[in-house]
């Protein structure tokens, strides 16, 4: 089995290192695991310091956007890679230290299961400190995704996300910001993929929240949602 990972990153210079580090040692009796990373237009040292880390590590790939794309063509070029190395299975995962490597495991057992085509790590299925305006902008969008895909999700904005075979090769991220994720969803409800969410662990900071949705850019991404729901 093949696993390809994800990482889209911009700016992200001060805890990549510790991210791609962390990586290996959580995760175990898989199979074969190659790391993506998209360094999309990062204008800090974070090109940098991939190079160096790359170097030193085998199965792990660095792209690069001249330009910054966004969130959804990051993870659409990596989409793209992964399909390039017939990956089975691929996991999104960014790259700020929000998520916990240990839950990669957790989050592709649907899949090996054949019980999921696509698995939504969920913030929300447990109990752990998300502050408010999150959960305010994700509920908001969660209504819209429904609207668009006819799926409720807990966690439509999940950064965290396992595709399997026939969802790589289907799914084709047209949204270049943080809406690429409900129209990942609308993708599944098109294709009739099976989706099922897990729980997985979030770690905010002063970082992190600096670096994620704020709520003026939450705002916006619920706006461009609408326009996008309305021209369905």
């Amino acid at each position: 089995m093949h696993l390809a990972i994800i990482i889209p990153v911009y700016n992200e210079s001060k805890v990549i290192k510790k991210v791609i580090a962390d990586l290996p040692g959580k995760i175990k009796n898989i199979g074969k695991i190659s790391t993506i990373i998209i360094d999309d237009g990062s204008t800090d040292k974070s090109g940098n310091i991939l190079k160096n880390v790359i170097r030193k590590k085998e199965n792990i790939y660095l792209l690069r956007h001249i330009l910054n794309r966004g969130q959804g063509a990051a993870v659409q070029t990596g989409i793209d890679a992964a399909k390039k190395l017939e990956a089975d299975i691929v996991v999104t995962f960014d790259g700020d230290g929000q998520h916990h490597a240990e839950d990669i495991a957790h989050l592709i057992q649907p899949i090996l299961a054949g019980e999921a085509d696509i698995v939504n790590g969920s913030r929300f299925k447990r109990k752990q400190k998300i502050p408010s305006v999150r959960r305010f902008y994700n509920f908001s969008a969660n209504l819209i995704t429904w609207a668009m895909s006819g799926f409720f999700l807990s966690d439509s904005q999940s950064g965290m996300k396992a595709l399997n075979k026939k969802a790589i090769k289907e799914i084709n991220i047209k949204a270049n910001g943080y809406e690429f994720c409900t129209e990942l969803i609308r993708e599944a409800s098109w294709y009739k993929f099976r989706i099922k969410e897990i729980p997985v662990h979030v770690s905010y900071s002063k970082y992190t929240m600096k670096k994620g949705q704020s709520f003026a850019n939450g705002l916006t991404t619920i706006f461009k949602l609408v326009i996008r729901s309305l021209m369905k």
